[in-house]
C-alpha cells in the first residue's frame, strides 16, 4: 500500500538519500522510518448510549419475565390443553433447563462472532419461539416451543452484561449494572403480575396464549432499537468453542435439573434417581477436562482461573441461596393464592405488586448507598428481607384462607426493599474484576448459576410445598416452606459478610 507524502517529506527523503552516499546515521534512519510510517488514528472504544442501555435492558427483562409469567397461567393451560401435572412441569422446566444449559455457550459465541450480532439473532429467535408457544395446538408442542424459547434466551441474555462490561467504565458502569440488577429483580416479580393480568383479560379470546404472544411486538420494537443503538463488541482474541466442555456442562446441568424439576410430578421414576447419581460424576469430569485444557494453554468453556477472582467466587456462592429462595417463593405463593386462598389470576399477581414497587424504588438508590456504605448494604438487605419473609409467614398463619393483597402488603413491601439492596449489588460484585475480553464468559457463568438456582428453587421449595399439602394442609405447608426460605435468607446474610468491602 502506498501512502502519499507531503512535499516537505519528499525533500527530506532526497536529502537523506544524498547523505547515504556518505553514510547514514542512526538518527537519519529513524527519521526516514518515521516519515514512511503511516499515521494510525487511535481506535475509539464503543460507547453504549442511553437508548442502547434501555434496549439491552429490555432484552434482559424478556427471558426473566417469561420464566415467571407462566406460574399463574399453568392452571388455565392445563385445562385448555388437557395437560397432566407432569407435562405442565415440563412447560416450566423445559424452558429453564435449556436456558441454563446453553448460557455459557451463548456468552462464548458472543465473544467470537460479536455480541450485537448474537443479541439481535437471539432476540429474533425469542420472538419466533414465543409466537410458536402462543399458537401451540397441544401440550407437547408447547413444551417443545418452550425448550426452543429457552435456547433463544440463552443466546440473547449473556450479550447484555458483556456489552455493558465492554462499553462502559467507572460511574457509568456502576449505574448500568445497578439498572441491570433492578431490571432483573423487577422482571421476575412483574412477570407473575403480568401473567395474571393477561390471562384474566382474555384479549380477543386468547386466554393463556397472550402471555407468550405479548413478546412478539416487544421483540419487533427491540430489534429496531438494537439495530440503531447497540454497538458491536467482541473479544480481541476470539476463542474457539470448547466442545468437550460444552457437552459435559450440558450433561451436568441436565442430570441435576431435569430430575429435580420433573421428579415429583412424574412419581420419581428410576431415571430420575439414575440421573441424580450421575450428576457428581458428570460435574467432576467437567472440572477435570476444563482444568486440563487450562493447563495445556487451550481455551476451556469455563476457565478455572476465572474463579481465582475473589469477588466473582464469593458473589456466585451468595447468589445461589438468594435465587433459590426468590424463585421458590414466587412459585409457591402463586399456587397457594390460586388453589388454596381461591384468588383469581389477577388477584394472585397483584398481591405481589408492593414487592415490585418497593424493589424498583429502592434499587435506584443502590449506587449511592454502595458508594457510602460499601457491600455492607447487602448484609443490611438480607436482614430487611428476613423481616419481610417472616411477616408474610405470620400473615399466612393468621389470615388463612383470607390471604390477599392487604394481608401480604407489609411483608411483601419490606421483602422487596431487602431484595433490592442485595441483587443489583451482588451482580456488580461478581463482574467487577472480570477483564473485558472475558466479559461474555464471565456474564455467561453468572447467569448460568443464577438460572440454575432459579430452577432449583422451583424444584426444591415447590416440591417441599406440594409434598406437605396432603398431610399438613395448604396453610401449614405454606408457612413451613416460608420458614425454610427464611433459613436460606439467614445463609445469604452470613455469606454477604465475606464479600469484598468495596466494589468497583
Amino acid at each position: 500500500m502506498r501512502y502519499p507524502l507531503p512535499g516537505s517529506a519528499c525533500t527530506r527523503i532526497r536529502r537523506l538519500w544524498y547523505q547515504s552516499q556518505r553514510g547514514l546515521t542512526l538518527r537519519d534512519v529513524t527519521e526516514t522510518r518515521t516519515v514512511l510510517s503511516p499515521v494510525r488514528s487511535p481506535v475509539t472504544a464503543p460507547v453504549l448510549g442511553g437508548l442502547g442501555l434501555f434496549t439491552v435492558l429490555l432484552g434482559a427483562a424478556l427471558p426473566l419475565i417469561d420464566f415467571f409469567i407462566v406460574n399463574v397461567a399453568l392452571p388455565t393451560i392445563g385445562h385448555d390443553l388437557a395437560a397432566s401435572e407432569a407435562v405442565l412441569e415440563l412447560v416450566v422446566a423445559g424452558y429453564g433447563v435449556s436456558y441454563a444449559v446453553l448460557l455459557v455457550l451463548g456468552g462464548r459465541l458472543g465473544d467470537m462472532f460479536g455480541r450485537r450480532r448474537l443479541f439481535l439473532g437471539g432476540m429474533a429467535a425469542f420472538g419466533l419461539t414465543s409466537l410458536a408457544c402462543g399458537l401451540a395446538p397441544d401440550a407437547w408442542t408447547l413444551v417443545a416451543a418452550r425448550v426452543a424459547q429457552g435456547a433463544a434466551a440463552a443466546a440473547m441474555l449473556p450479550q447484555v452484561l458483556a456489552t455493558i462490561q465492554s462499553t462502559t467504565a467507572g460511574s457509568r458502569r456502576a449505574r448500568a449494572m445497578s439498572l441491570y440488577g433492578a431490571t432483573a429483580g423487577l422482571a421476575m416479580v412483574a412477570g407473575q403480575i403480568l401473567g395474571g393480568v393477561l390471562v384474566a383479560a382474555d384479549i380477543a379470546g386468547s386466554g393463556w396464549r397472550a402471555v407468550f404472544l405479548v413478546n412478539v411486538p416487544v421483540v419487533l420494537a427491540g430489534l429496531v432499537l438494537a439495530s440503531r443503538s447497540v454497538p458491536e463488541t467482541r473479544s480481541q482474541h476470539p476463542e474457539p468453542v470448547d466442545v468437550p466442555g460444552t457437552l459435559l456442562l450440558a450433561l451436568s446441568l441436565l442430570t441435576l435439573l431435569a430430575p429435580l424439576t420433573e421428579g415429583r410430578a412424574a412419581g420419581w421414576p428410576l431415571w430420575t434417581w439414575l440421573a441424580l447419581a450421575a450428576f457428581p460424576f458428570a460435574a467432576g469430569a467437567f472440572y477435570l477436562v476444563e482444568r486440563r485444557a487450562d493447563r495445556l494453554g487451550r481455551t476451556p468453556l469455563v476457565p478455572p482461573s476465572l474463579f481465582e477472582l475473589v469477588s466473582l467466587r464469593r458473589g456466585l456462592v451468595m447468589i445461589v441461596p438468594f435465587s433459590i429462595g426468590f424463585s421458590g417463593f414466587m412459585f409457591v405463593i402463586a399456587v397457594a393464592l390460586q388453589q388454596g386462598a381461591g384468588s383469581g389470576p389477577v388477584a394472585a399477581g397483584i398481591a405481589l405488586l408492593p414487592m415490585a414497587v418497593s424493589f424498583f424504588a429502592v434499587s435506584l438508590a443502590g449506587p449511592r448507598l454502595v458508594a457510602r456504605f460499601g457491600t455492607r448494604v447487602v448484609t443490611a438487605g438480607g436482614v430487611v428481607q428476613a423481616v419481610g419473609v417472616a411477616l408474610i409467614a405470620l400473615a399466612a398463619y393468621r389470615s388463612w384462607p383470607d390471604l390477599g393483597f392487604v394481608e401480604l402488603l407489609p411483608g411483601a413491601a419490606i421483602a422487596g426493599v431487602g431484595q433490592a439492596l442485595q441483587l443489583p449489588v451482588v451482580f456488580r460484585v461478581i463482574l467487577s474484576e472480570v477483564p473485558g475480553p472475558r466479559a461474555g464468559v464471565g456474564s455467561g457463568v453468572m447467569i448460568t448459576i443464577q438460572q440454575s438456582a432459579l430452577a432449583l428453587g422451583v424444584a426444591t421449595l415447590g416440591t417441599l410445598f406440594l409434598s406437605l399439602i396432603p398431610s399438613s394442609g395448604m396453610r401449614d405447608a405454606l408457612v413451613t416452606t416460608l420458614l425454610v426460605q427464611l433459613a436460606g435468607v439467614a445463609l445469604t446474610i452470613a455469606l454477604s459478610l465475606r464479600l469484598p468491602r468495596t466494589v468497583g
